[in-house]
């Protein structure tokens, strides 16, 4: 990126927590805890937004001990934010109620656009949209039950290419007093294959000019996000699976938008290999064992190796540690002085497309129909 581009220093506003710059970690099962946005946070100085990973409203509301966990925020995350799943309009709006009286977060987001089976088959996610009146109802009682605190949404582009939401989507969602919108632009059926749909951001942000649009999909560096908001006006970009193994991303992208690109991170394996050590730290002091939050770090190993010189039996060696100490001398065994490898700025995570989307019985029949969703619909664990 030529250190001459001119910094992109429009501030995005969420409520009354202004985000500058307009940049926002995606809510990713399993990844967006408290530890790894505490290392997202810390390399962007505090700078954009961090979203919890998806939480859902009836274990919420049941007050599940794991979901708990998940909503539980370090006292430096300021604004907190949160991700809600839900499908039942009283549980959702029971469940924002919870949030605004109790004081757990201070910004609500409601996800539309989770594409996994065991989501999508009871109605939820990326099919729920697809139920103009169901979505109608939950916002209302989102927005209701939140009070002074902002409620914005998440979502794909539909179902599939023969079932196309967003634009509909997106006008109920300002009816109903929805924040702000952030559109993934890929359908359901495409998971995270092919290539995202920046157009379709492009014409959401021309549909609902009241309300700011994010961009999500496909932004694997900060040149990225900022062609992203180039092409399509769209007011910040949300960011996925392009900071697995790269939490310094939001480094890169604080960066970027303030017109610096000369600090844009290319870190040596040696200083990866310290990110890793601490992130598992983290992962450690957050569960409250050392052993399970190692352990719990094994996914991330791949992930922050991409694209340098390791050997497959030391890769699979360094993805079955169980202990700091194991995890550290098998670091230390590397090449730590190799220089940020070629290529590893590009697609990480999950790839797969052309997915048959599983549906509730007949959910495809009426688009506004919404009869038999209720509690037994909703999903009781959090975090996926």
């Amino acid at each position: 990126m030529s250190t001459t581009t001119p910094p992109v220093t429009t501030a995005l506003q969420i409520g009354p927590h202004t985000v500058q710059p307009p940049v926002v970690l995606a809510p990713m099962a399993g990844i967006t805890n408290a530890p790894f946005r505490t290392l997202c946070r810390e390399f962007s100085g505090g700078k954009g937004l961090f979203v919890s990973e998806m939480i859902t409203t009836r274990a919420l509301v049941e007050r599940n001990e794991k979901t708990m966990q998940l909503i539980h925020f370090d006292a430096s995350e300021k604004p907190r934010s949160v991700q809600l799943y839900g499908v039942d309009p009283a549980t959702v709006g029971k469940a924002v109620r919870m949030i605004a009286e109790e004081g757990l977060a201070d910004h609500i987001d409601l996800n539309f656009g989770c594409p996994v089976p065991k989501v999508t088959r009871k109605g939820g996610g990326s099919a729920l949209p697809y139920k103009r009146h169901l979505l109608r109802a939950i916002l209302r009682e989102a927005v209701a039950g939140a009070g002074e605190l902002p409620v914005t949404m998440k979502m794909r582009k539909g179902i599939d290419d023969d079932h196309i939401t967003y634009l509909d989507a997106g006008r109920i969602a300002v009816e109903e007093g929805v924040t702000a919108i952030a559109l993934h632009g890929r359908t359901a059926a495409q998971h995270y294959g092919g290539t995202a749909d920046w157009d379709a951001i492009a014409r959401l942000k021309e549909h609902v000019p009241e309300i700011p649009v994010l961009g999500n999909g496909d932004i694997w560096s900060a040149e990225d996000a900022l062609r992203m908001v180039r092409a399509t006006g769209c007011d910040g970009v949300v960011v996925g699976r392009g900071c697995l193994g790269r939490p310094w991303l939001f480094a890169d992208l604080v960066a970027a938008f303030e017109g610096r690109a000369q600090d844009i991170a290319r870190p040596s394996l040696r200083e990866v290999a310290d990110v890793m050590v601490r992130h598992a730290t983290l992962l450690g002091e957050w569960i409250g064992d050392e052993a399970r939050g190692v352990i719990d770090f094994r996914k991330h190993v791949a992930w922050y190796l991409k694209g340098f010189a390791v050997g497959s039996e030391m890769r699979k060696r360094l993805a079955v540690t169980s202990s700091l100490s194991e995890l550290r001398s098998g670091l230390d065994e590397l090449d730590l002085d190799q220089a940020w490898p070629l290529g590893a700025d590009g697609p990480r995570g999950r790839t797969s497309g052309n997915n048959r989307v599983v549906l509730p019985d007949g959910w495809l029949k009426d688009p506004y129909d919404c009869a038999g969703i209720g509690e037994d619909a909703e999903l009781d664990t959090s975090g996926g």
